[in-house]
């Protein structure tokens, strides 16, 4: 119970309004599966998507008022009206006042809430409303903080979001139609879709026509395997809609083939939508961050109800007075919250990114900031990330090198009849406009049928008749693979078998074509007699090998300086690419990224994890990857203790991007990559993941700040306060002293989010350390109470404020003194240097310690000391309060010292 309650606190900034819409489907279905909420569907909407796999495909169109060409924008908008957009219930904002509830919803502002209602029972109304603002501040800020980064956020995600790709413009008459790209929330019921490889499904679908369509739906069902869909319910008799052969649903991922399938269900119509109503409910596994707040956090909780009973008891025993006890020790309770720390940790998370979206960088998980500071290892893919979103078809030559216009023909014909997934290969070569001159695919060729592409295989074919008078089966793919179903070649116009001396011959080219940092594509055909339309995977055997096309693929101007950056601040990068290993070091050595061992997918495959964890740290080169070959090395990678990033794009690194601790993807990525990334980058320039490092690292070195300070400032406290307990005969302050010192105090820190951070706490990763702060809480805490005695002393000896009668005086000293250490102790431990002369805190927050000081020197002598029971202060001790507080910091700065170099300083 207490883990949820306190997780409402650090990731309520994940729930709260827009952010909501941040969260990402496939997160929704991860925590499905961790969490096993029932998967089974109302029985309405089981039944309708029943009915529609079983229905005929003109009666479903006709149920739907659409057709063959799809709806016209004034039927889809007349859907709309009716239906809604297709958002789920968890992607739309909360309305401001529950958004305001969730920032006052934590158990510090609730144990306060608790604490200030005890107040007004005992007639304690100055107390009540003191404690009253401290929440009222936390909850504004944090309501305030939290607006601000949505909105930025908002302006962002405006600028990248994921399409479908759409029927519409229909005439009545059905004609007219054209494929468009449309945001995905306004698709509705009874639209047309095209899905290739890489496409995220938008709705849930009837598949009206596919070919080779498999879809991963793991998360729904449990298959680790994809899923074959087709256009034909095979059984009738099936009742459970995951079974349906012709229904995919919203959420789950194309992973290779190509289908037109009918909207049948949008938002929370969907199965999706279904389970998100479920999930809302249902606590998500704490993230590395969260838990690490949650263990800071009972730390300083469990100190609180610990101290603050033993305070109740030596005061009421020792002085009598019951009531006065319980309220010293409800003032202390509320001392020993850390009732700001949801503040600052919102605060500094929605700084970080506001600055990031200023830097043209998408967050969608808030904590992704800080696993960004934490992040010591990046894993990168090479195309699309490190390399330009540009190729360039560079050479088109026969099997022995020489140009050929030949293969360029053959490969022009593959990517203009493929309709699978069109990468940046792909648009190379069909950028040759002359080609398409010369052979007008659509007047002289039809194509017949198509094998997609997957990522076992690694090529794709398509079948296309030139004037019906043959066929031609034209391969392209990886070297190797497509040289696994050749048994010829073509040299000039005769055709050679392939045998092992030509197989070495063809190495040797494409090897030196590769190591010119150019990306081979091997091309290969074959003539068949006109006889079917059918084709499958088997088919593609006994080919003959045509040629090569040979792609540059340059690094971005920005990779060099950005990998120099990282390395100069400890992440480690691993570039891992399913390309060949000789074009991968060539792009490697081009960036300065220094090569330490290259690893192959294939040896990969017969390694054990043991073994492999072992060479992902020795090994910064991974070739010939399939996408479980990248997770696999992440999973390894943050099992040997790193904090793992993933860089990728592309739908092979859709994988690696979930299993990461922060996943990077860009703009241009297939939907499947943006939807698994946490961050996504706008701008082309790679230098922003230096600022990201940097920004995560500042936001973590401030939150860390502000943990430190309250918890040793709060340990010193109560110590003195048990001190004074037992040995004076009233109590050293007064309960609404307490609660005032703690108000001035927390609005003291209010600017730590904004603070600066020394270059030196920039250079490595930070992480979470709890045992850490229990550490320094203990080795701190007790300076300040050396100076809390000596200030007792002071008063009892030097003043005279040994009875009761002089308690007010007595007090008074404490509570400036009080304050001003513990407002100080900010300056003190915010660096291991020496405050304001090698590090200076930023502007902001020196002139709020500055009021704050200023404040707690004017109450006791201006006129509002009456009201607070204080009283002014003789000049004697306005010359000795100097020498204390120097002391204070003298003996501050030398034990920081000692516990650096014990320690180090984090």
């Amino acid at each position: 119970m207490h883990n949820r309650i306190l997780r409402e606190v650090f990731v309520g900034f994940v729930r709260t309004r827009r952010m909501v819409r941040h969260f990402s489907r496939l997160a929704l279905l991860e925590t499905l599966t961790r969490t096993g909420v029932s998967r089974e569907l109302p029985v309405a909407q089981s039944k309708a998507l029943t009915a529609a796999a079983n229905a005929e495909a003109q009666a479903l169109l006709k149920q739907l008022g659409s057709s063959e060409a799809g709806l016209s924008e004034e039927q889809a908008d007349a859907v709309r009206e009716r239906v809604g957009p297709n958002e789920v219930e968890q992607e739309k904002p909360l309305p401001w006042w529950m958004q305001l509830w969730h920032c006052f919803r934590n158990p510090f502002n609730l144990l306060l809430t608790l604490l200030a209602t005890i107040s007004v029972l005992t007639h304690d109304l100055k107390g009540a409303l003191v404690i009253s603002t401290m929440v009222v501040l936390s909850t504004l800020l944090r309501f305030w903080q939290e607006g601000k980064s949505n909105r930025a956020a908002d302006a962002l995600k405006a600028m990248v979001s994921n399409t479908a790709t759409v029927l519409r413009g229909a005439l009545p008459d059905g004609k007219g139609a054209q494929r468009v790209e449309l945001p995905i929330k306004l698709l509705v019921p009874g639209d047309l879709i095209a899905l290739s490889a890489g496409d995220m499904v938008p709705a849930d679908c009837r598949v009206l026509a596919a070919k080779d369509l498999f879809v991963a739906q793991s998360a729904m069902t449990g298959e680790s395997m994809p899923v074959e869909k087709t256009a034909l319910q095979r059984d009738a008799g099936v009742s459970n809609p995951l079974e349906l052969d012709n229904i995919v649903f919203m959420g789950t991922n194309v992973v290779s083939g190509s289908a037109t399938a009918l909207v049948v269900a949008t938002g929370n119509g969907t199965y999706f939508g279904a389970l998100a109503n479920r999930v809302i409910a249902t606590d998500r596994a704490p993230t590395s961050f969260q838990a690490g707040v949650n263990k800071v956090s009972w730390l300083l909780i469990r100190f609180m109800f610990v101290m603050a009973p033993l305070v109740f008891f030596i005061n009421g025993f020792s002085k009598g007075d019951w009531l006065e006890a319980l309220l010293f020790a409800l003032a202390i309770a509320v001392g020993l919250t850390p009732e700001m720390l949801p503040m600052i940790v919102t605060s500094t998370l929605a700084k970080g990114a506001v600055f990031l979206s200023r830097k043209k960088v998408i967050v969608k998980r808030l904590d992704a900031i800080q696993n960004f500071g934490a992040m010591d290892v990046l894993c990168t893919d090479k195309t699309g990330t490190l390399t330009q979103d540009k190729i360039f078809l560079a050479r088109h030559v026969d099997v022995w090198g020489e140009e050929s216009d030949d293969v360029l023909e053959l490969a022009y014909l593959n990517s203009y009849y493929q309709t699978g997934l069109k990468n940046l290969l792909d648009v190379a070569v069909l950028e040759h406009a002359e080609v398409s001159s010369e052979l007008e695919p659509a007047k002289n060729f039809r194509k017949v049928d198509e094998i997609p592409f997957d990522f076992t295989r690694r090529r794709m074919s398509v079948v296309v008749a030139e004037h019906d008078e043959h066929h031609l089966l034209i391969t392209k793919g990886a070297v190797e693979e497509v040289l696994a179903v050749c048994t010829q070649v073509r040299h000039g116009e005769a055709v050679e078998p392939l045998t092992p001396e030509l197989l070495e011959r063809i190495r040797a080219v494409t090897a030196e074509l590769n190591e010119e940092g150019l990306r081979v594509v091997a091309v290969a055909a074959r003539e068949d007699p006109p006889t079917r339309t059918v084709y499958s995977l088997a088919d593609e055997s006994a080919l003959t090998l045509i040629g090569y096309v040979a792609f540059l693929d340059p690094p971005k101007d920005s990779t060099a300086a950005a990998l120099k950056a990282l390395a100069e601040h400890s992440v480690t990068v691993k570039v891992l690419t399913g390309d060949n290993e000789l074009v991968a070091a060539k792009i490697c050595r081009e960036v300065g990224l220094a090569q330490q061992g290259v690893l192959l997918g294939g040896a990969i495959e017969d390694m054990s994890d043991q073994d492999l964890a072992l060479a992902v740290e020795s090994h910064n080169l991974f070739a010939k990857l399939t996408p479980l070959h990248k997770e696999r090395i992440v999973r390894l990678l943050k099992a040997n203790g790193h904090v793992v990033g993933f860089m990728g794009d592309g739908i092979n690194d859709a994988p690696a991007l979930r299993a990461a601790d922060i996943g990077i993807s860009v703009d241009s990525a297939v939907d499947i990559a943006k939807e698994a990334a946490d961050i996504i980058l706008l701008e082309k320039s790679l230098m922003v993941l230096e600022q990201g490092v940097l920004e995560g690292r500042r936001t973590f070195a401030n939150m860390l700040k502000y943990i430190k300070m309250t918890s040793s400032s709060n340990f010193g406290n109560v110590f003195s306060v048990l001190v004074a307990s037992a040995f004076i005969p009233f109590l050293p302050m007064l309960p609404i002293h307490l609660l005032v010192q703690n108000l001035l105090y927390d609005i003291s820190q209010i600017a730590i989010p904004f603070d600066n951070v020394d270059e030196e706490q920039l250079r490595q990763p930070l992480r979470w350390q709890p045992g850490d702060i229990g550490r320094f809480m203990v080795f701190f805490g007790p300076i300040s109470s050396v100076f809390d005695i000596t200030t007792f002393a002071m008063m009892w000896y030097v003043f005279g404020a040994q009875t009761p009668a002089q308690q007010t005086l007595f007090q008074s000293g404490w509570f400036v003194v009080g304050l001003l250490t513990q407002t100080l102790i900010v300056h003190m431990i915010r660096s291991p240097k020496l405050p304001f002369i090698q590090s200076r805190a930023a502007t902001p927050l020196l002139v709020m310690t500055g009021i704050i000081m200023a404040v707690g020197v004017f109450l006791p002598m201006g006129p509002l000391a009456h009201y607070f029971k204080l009283q002014a202060l003789p000049p004697l001790y306005f010359a000795l309060l100097p020498l204390i507080v120097l002391g204070y910091m003298m003996l501050t700065q030398a034990m920081k010292g000692i516990y650096k170099r014990r320690w180090g300083w984090q």
